[in-house]
């Protein structure tokens, strides 16, 4: 057994990590003078560069490349002014939001960062309208008021206490006028922004490499002067190169039993940093499909899926069952799928499809990506494909992508079900039901749901004290099961691997699990 005080610094919550750990000067240098840049691993490579296209692990570049009005520095658990110098609701009712921008703030290319620029960005999301796109995060956007230079103003069509937090998304980073199209995507392999760090090359799929941008004005560190991002398909050869000292610090997409081994390490070569996160990972049911539209072949999938079971088989517990599309340490956490099927049964399946007239087996694929998540996906896969096989009442095909043809396959509505994994974009109950509702949302397939989109939310975001919005998430939860379009499986920690001369990974992640790179740094003294 490993000694979990020595080899693990666990945390609370993702939120927590930096308040918690940094008071205990264990790593201790700010240094931003290295030999090389620091080298970061991860799974999760870009889909996209151009933000008006992504909502997805494309993310994880752009907070580091492209700059927000507002995003969380390190320890932050609500957003602070970025490239804004200062923001706030100028009404009473949470339907005019205004910003005001610092001063003398440029793109990497040399060019101004005004409100125009500001302006031309959001508009440019809407315009452009990519399927699964951000545009879903906008909904609540009536227009956006250039007062001057440096003042902007959003006019809302209904209360929204969350604005704020869809300001702070890297969905929203600022981009050059002059060189993202208006109305089409870019599409060449470099970026213009103003963030702390600027693109000097990128490989697709391979590696990024970043260097300190001298122009940023924000709240970002910048601890090193470096950075290059390698991206991997599977968790065992990015913790080999870790081993091998070719990395300095393995992030998203660390495998169940990579995470076991170094956790289990006797040597002092390797840090692991554990946080109870908010990721979650569910199944999508498309309501076209023949069979897995149907409502009683949804719900016997819920009633037959073992949730505990895949949790220790294939993650080894570094993940717990989910029974709502809300995760625990959120307000309004409920467990509904839970409270409705209780323990795995198919007994009650089978009852449940006999009722509804539904002959067995029912054949479906079920489609999952082969190297987003981890190397630990295809084995979930497998053993959900076990679970349904066994009960005789399924008969389950599997069948995967890379990421980049996964997002368009299901934009395009072509699989009967599939795996998703939802990384939050800010630590709020709604970010894990609005993505998913309405006639466009984050899963390409429209899921009309009025009483959710229309009263319940609305409901809960006018409410500034986020206290007192736990009966509509209750309320729309309840919705959730009832429709089983969206099936929660689990919710997962949050586990960065790194170096053990590498300082800052404790600070590293911010609400929203994403990496802040300018918090690495080698030590230089212990």
């Amino acid at each position: 057994m490993f000694n979990r005080i020595r080899r693990l610094r666990q945390v609370a919550a993702i939120a927590s990590i930096s308040s918690l750990v940094a008071g205990c000067g264990v790593l201790s240098s700010d240094s931003t003078e290295e030999e090389g840049p620091i080298v970061v691993g991860t799974t999760a490579a870009p889909s996209t560069l151009d933000p008006a296209a992504s909502w997805d692990s494309s993310w994880e570049l752009f907070r580091n490349i492209y700059q927000t009005l507002l995003s969380y520095p390190s320890g932050a658990t609500t957003p602070e002014p970025d490239a804004a110098e200062n923001c706030r609701f100028s009404d009473n009712s949470n339907m005019k939001y205004e910003c005001e921008l610092r001063e003398g703030l440029t793109f990497s290319d040399g060019h101004t960062l005004d409100a125009k620029a500001v302006k031309y960005s959001i508009d440019r999301i809407r315009k452009i309208n990519v399927n699964g796109g951000p545009a879903g995060l906008l909904g609540s956007l009536e227009r956006v008021q250039v007062l001057n230079d440096r003042e902007i103003v959003f006019h809302l069509n209904k209360a929204d206490a969350t604005f704020p937090f869809v300001l702070a998304t890297p969905a929203m980073s600022i981009v050059d006028p002059e060189e993202y199209p208006e109305d089409k995507l870019r599409e060449d392999t470099s970026i213009v922004g103003s963030g702390p760090y600027t693109l000097s090359s990128y490989d697709e799929g391979n590696q990024a490499e970043l260097i300190k941008n001298d122009s940023y004005k924000g709240v970002g560190e910048r601890k090193n002067s470096a950075v290059t991002i390698r991206y991997y398909q599977d968790s065992p050869t990015m913790v080999s190169a870790l081993r091998d000292k070719k990395l300095d610090v393995a992030f998203r997409g660390l495998a169940a039993d990579d995470i076991v081994d170094i956790q289990a390490d006797d040597d002092d070569e390797l840090q692991l940093i554990e946080g109870s996160g908010t990721e979650i990972n569910y199944l999508v049911f498309n309501p076209k499909d023949p069979m897995a539209g149907k409502t009683a072949v949804r719900k016997a999938i819920a009633q037959v899926v073992d949730r505990p079971a895949i949790a220790h088989k294939v993650y080894k517990d570094t993940v717990e069952p989910l029974y709502s599309m809300v995760p625990k340490g959120l307000t309004g956490h409920t467990t509904g799928f839970f409270d409705d099927y209780g323990e795995p049964s198919t007994a009650k399946a089978r009852k449940i499809l006999s009722e509804a007239g539904i002959s067995t087996p029912v054949a479906l694929t079920l489609w999952y990506t082969s190297d987003r998540y981890g190397s630990a996906t295809k084995a979930e896969f497998e053993e959900l494909k076990s679970q349904l096989d066994a009960s005789g009442l399924f008969k389950i095909t599997l069948k995967s992508r890379p990421w980049k043809t996964y997002v368009t396959g299901y934009q395009e509505g072509e699989y009967p079900v599939f795996g998703r994994g939802w990384f939050p974009d800010f630590p709020d109950a709604d970010n894990f039901i609005a993505p998913f509702v309405g006639e466009q949302n984050a899963l390409g397939t429209p899921y009309v749901t009025p009483k959710i989109t229309e009263t319940l939310l609305p409901n809960s975001r006018a409410q500034s004290d986020r206290g007192n919005v736990v009966k509509d998430f209750e309320d729309a939860q309840r919705i959730l099961v009832d429709d089983a379009r969206l099936l929660p499986l689990w919710q997962g920690r949050q586990y960065v691997a790194a170096s053990s001369e590498v300082s800052g990974a404790e600070r590293a992640l911010d609400p929203s699990t994403i990496m802040l790179v300018g918090e690495l740094s080698r030590k230089t003294s212990w």
